[in-house]
């Protein structure tokens, strides 16, 4: 027994068997969340329910979204009446009936044995709202500028009146985020100039009097076109009998989407189901994130990544090469080594309070000094912003890629330099065109870890400039284009934010599933895109390897 104990086997087999069980762990968790996360998108089934309560009878509207079995022996010691029929246990369900204007609660738990009757009604309506969240209820008619329509309206016609106002809907918010913003940006530039010549006591020369008299009439008129537009839009209703039977006015520019679940087919459910994660990632989050997309905090934290990579891909190889290469084995050089291992181990809250009081407060309270004084008090990098966070992501991630690329360039061996150098080259020739490109593998690893432990940050974020919701992307068409002073969305604080700070918790529940599988997935596939240009340097240098 201790022979085969001192032998090689059974380690390796416990060693498979250890990674074989995170695999399954990973692997569960993932299945886990996207479960949970895309039966959120399903089109479930919307019920009928006549439900006896302490006043009579009610009819509800509403999904099932979960069902628990409770002790009839602790309902009763909790003072509820227990059914004949329910001896021993009984479901008690928990009812999705939206409606949050009209309703006391989304969410309503009605036992098994208060049931009278549950039934599929194919003419009963999912209605997605700007506002309020959904609405479910059965459309009975329309109303356009103001009058009932008097003939029998169809699906296909709600559907022609619900792409119009998406129409309407995004011929006003280009007006509103692109053409007014646009000249509110050049009004403001020139109101600024204008206060320059007020602050050095000279006289506002014409030409400025008039831009700004000409940017002030084109942002009235617009403003008036905007105005002329929500008026417009906000004349058509649908009328729905909720689950009372009253009819109910429904904005129509409220109304996002309609579909009848349970008149559906399984390809028709399919189909709805692609085209709400497709909107999910695409669309921009509503109802204090509770409700809509995540397009803005996927770009932002996409993007943040990719500066994060950029600034700390030199810092890192340039560190690791002075300490390779150029410093000495001395006290000073191990006790950089020690400080940078160290570094690797602080916390990230820490990083947030040092970008925060170094990036933050004394750079970019500098740069206004300097280049932004006219609009003091009102801070232009001296804020959170993009720049801060992705030079304090860089920081936090910068022993990785030290460490990383100083074990590439050990592997490199001293003969490659001596032969490089042999034949004419200099110490940095060598380094540029032979060292470097042969340890360019080691540098993509440390970038690949880098990236993973960026990319789920939020500690220091929330320092340094991650916001709920940002007015605008840190990208868009006005110059200089990428604006590293805006503040950013981040998948990870909205994971956090949707899954502690929502005011509706069970409604937001399932976006908190569906966010962290898509945190995930962009991880991976920034992930996997460096993994694929390592291997592709691996597989460049490798006959070089093998020959030397």
């Amino acid at each position: 027994m201790f022979k085969r104990l001192n032998s090689s086997s059974p380690w390796v087999w416990m060693t498979a068997g250890m990674v074989s069980l995170c695999l399954v762990a990973v692997l569960g968790v993932m299945l886990l969340i996207g479960w949970k996360g895309l039966a959120y998108f399903w089109p479930a089934p919307v019920y009928e329910f006549q439900v006896k309560t302490l006043q009579g009878e009610e009819t509800l509207f509403g999904e099932i979204y979960g069902i628990e079995s409770v002790s009839s022996l602790q309902l009763q010691e909790a003072g509820v009446d227990v059914s004949p029929e329910f001896e021993l246990d009984q479901n008690r369900l928990l009812i999705k009936i939206a409606n949050r204007e009209r309703e006391a609660h989304d969410f309503v738990s009605v036992l098994e044995q208060n049931i009278l009757s549950q039934t599929l009604r194919a003419d009963i309506a999912v209605i997605e709202r700007t506002e309020h969240g959904v609405f479910f209820g059965i459309p009975v008619g329309f109303m356009e500028n103001g009058a009932i329509v008097d003939r029998d309206v169809s699906p296909a016609f709600y559907e022609e009146k619900i792409d119009v106002a998406e129409q309407q809907r995004t011929a006003i918010s280009t007006l509103e985020y692109s053409e007014i913003e646009k000249v509110n940006r050049q009004l403001n530039a020139i109101k600024t100039e204008a206060q320059s010549y007020q602050k050095a006591d000279q006289s506002i020369p014409q030409f400025v009097s008039d831009e700004i008299a000409i940017l002030t009439q084109r942002y009235d008129a617009l403003e008036t076109s905007l105005m002329t537009l929500r008026t417009a839009h906000a004349l058509d209703y649908l009328l729905v009998k909720d689950r009372n039977g009253n009819s109910v006015k429904v904005p129509l520019n409220n109304v996002l989407a309609m579909w009848y679940p349970n008149a559906m087919s399984g390809p028709e459910k399919l189909f709805q189901w692609a085209h709400q994660i497709l909107r999910f990632v695409t669309e921009n989050p509503r109802e204090a994130n509770s409700e809509g997309g995540v397009f803005p905090a996927i770009f932002g934290t996409v993007l943040m990544v990719l500066l994060m990579s950029i600034m700390v891909t030199p810092l890192g190889v340039l560190a690791a090469v002075y300490l390779h290469e150029y410093a000495g084995k001395n006290a000073f050089t191990r006790l950089v080594r020690i400080a940078v291992v160290n570094l690797a181990g602080v916390p990230s809250i820490v990083y947030g309070v040092f970008g925060l009081g170094f990036f933050v407060y004394f750079v970019g309270g500098n740069i206004d000094d300097l280049f932004y004084s006219d609009t003091l008090p009102n801070p232009t990098f001296g804020t959170p912003g993009l720049l801060w966070s992705s030079l304090t992501l860089a920081i936090l991630t910068l022993p990785v890629v030290i460490v990383s690329t100083e074990e590439g360039l050990t592997r490199i061996p001293l003969s490659v330099r001596h032969g490089s150098m042999a034949l004419g080259a200099t110490q940095a020739e060598t380094l540029w065109r032979i060292v470097l490109p042969m340890a360019s593998p080691a540098i993509m690893t440390g970038l690949i870890l880098a990236i993973a432990r960026a990319a789920g940050e939020v500690a220091p974020l929330m320092l340094v400039g991650v916001v709920k919701v940002a007015p605008s992307l840190p990208l868009d068409g006005n110059f200089p284009f990428l604006h590293l002073d805006r503040k950013f969305m981040h998948l990870g604080y909205h994971v956090y934010d949707v899954g502690f700070q929502s005011p509706n918790i069970e409604a937001a529940r399932p976006l908190v599933y569906a966010t962290s599988l898509l945190l995930v997935t962009v991880i991976v596939s920034l992930n996997l895109a460096a993994i694929s240009i390592r291997n592709h340097l691996r597989e460049k240098y490798r006959a070089l390897e093998q020959e030397l």
